[in-house]
């Protein structure tokens, strides 16, 4: 069958901005979940979720922690600055170095320093594409723990206060990296966890750092000019192991987060799955043949931006926009501290 062209004005829709969610539930499990499978849609709560799980199936989660990644300091000319720091270089051992990006009203000098926070100089390096490289004067984790404050995506109208340096990290994550959060995670509370291993359904992980471009638009009509961001991922040993059990039983593999599936689907592209870490620039959009993930658990994402492109890809475009009307006629929260989706491959594989 002909797959068709799709252009960018194609994910496009229109969203009432009391539907943009600004803060999270109390409870991390008591948020909407919009099932889809096909044509056919379910509205339930995300605790049902249990209910639509089957032992043995696997469900991946992104162990990735948010780092305290936005600073506000002073140049050396006096000028004003706000850093968000995109990833630690972990190529320095010493882990002083980090890409940013710098809102300033005239670019640095390469060589010059920025105080931040009032608490320390950093050294600005050489540009890489729209990044600086920072050069820190001591460990950045714990420059960034002491000194950051948490970067809520650009959607969210307040500033990050305890309660969202809370909610806005999984229960489960891990290995500091991420500058946004792998939000599906998000509505995972460890009660709802026990709940999931109690009926035998498996846990496995994987670390995507993800890079401050997840919130990037697409520029161009023409989506093959798009120039995808990069985010570093992980999958370990153990991870596959569960990924291959799961598949020689006939159970599902289900992501939670986009950012699960594409540090999957990266690690998939020579057919199947394998071990190991890299830089993916994977861009999904309608067409794609997925290779490892069965179900999905995602958030409800912008119009026009590469992750609604994926779960077009995933579950079908035209299914896609009818779930995302009913979601907005029946008022669903979108975005990071918004409901939730699960979503069934509705795309046959290659033969």
């Amino acid at each position: 069958m002909h797959q068709p062209t799709y252009s960018l004005s194609d994910f496009n829709f229109d969203l009432p901005q009391e539907l943009i969610a600004q803060t999270p539930l109390s409870k991390r499990s008591a948020s909407r979940l919009l099932q889809v499978a096909g044509s056919t849609l379910i509205d339930s709560n995300f605790e049902d979720l249990v209910q639509q799980l089957s032992k043995d199936d696997v469900l991946v989660f992104n162990d990735t922690r948010v780092l305290k990644a936005r600073f506000f300091g002073i140049k050396n000319t006096g000028g004003k600055v706000e850093v968000l720091v995109e990833r630690v270089l972990f190529n320095n051992p010493e882990q002083h170095s980090v890409l940013a990006q710098i809102r300033a009203s005239k670019s640095p000098a390469i060589g010059s320093t920025i105080r931040l926070a009032d608490a320390f100089e950093v050294e600005v390096g050489e540009r890489a594409g729209e990044f600086y490289t920072l050069h820190f004067p001591s460990d950045v984790f714990d420059l960034l723990e002491a000194y950051g404050k948490l970067p809520l995506p650009p959607y969210i109208e307040h500033a990050a206060d305890d309660y969202d340096e809370t909610r806005y990290q999984t229960v489960y994550s891990k290995v500091p990296g991420a500058v946004a959060a792998p939000t599906a995670g998000l509505h995972f509370d460890e009660a709802l966890l026990e709940q999931c291993r109690v009926k035998g359904v498996q846990f496995a992980y994987v670390t995507l750092h993800v890079g401050a471009g997840t919130f990037q638009p697409v520029r161009h009509e023409d989506l093959s000019q798009h120039d995808m961001h990069s985010e570093w991922y992980s999958v370990p040993e153990e991870t596959l192991a569960a990924v291959k059990k799961a598949q020689a039983a006939g159970r599902d593999v289900i992501a939670v987060g986009t950012t699960s599936l594409r540090a999957l689907e990266s690690a998939s592209q020579s057919g199947q799955l394998e071990a190991g870490n890299a830089n993916t620039r994977l861009f999904i959009t309608p067409g794609y043949c997925f290779k490892t993930v069965t179900r999905l658990v995602t958030n409800f994402h912008l119009p026009k931006s590469t992750l609604l492109m994926l779960v077009s890809a995933f579950a079908g475009y035209d299914e896609i926009r009818a779930a995302y009307q009913h979601a907005i006629a029946q008022k669903y929260r979108f975005f990071s501290y918004g409901d939730a989706m699960l979503l069934t491959n509705n795309v046959k594989k290659e033969s």
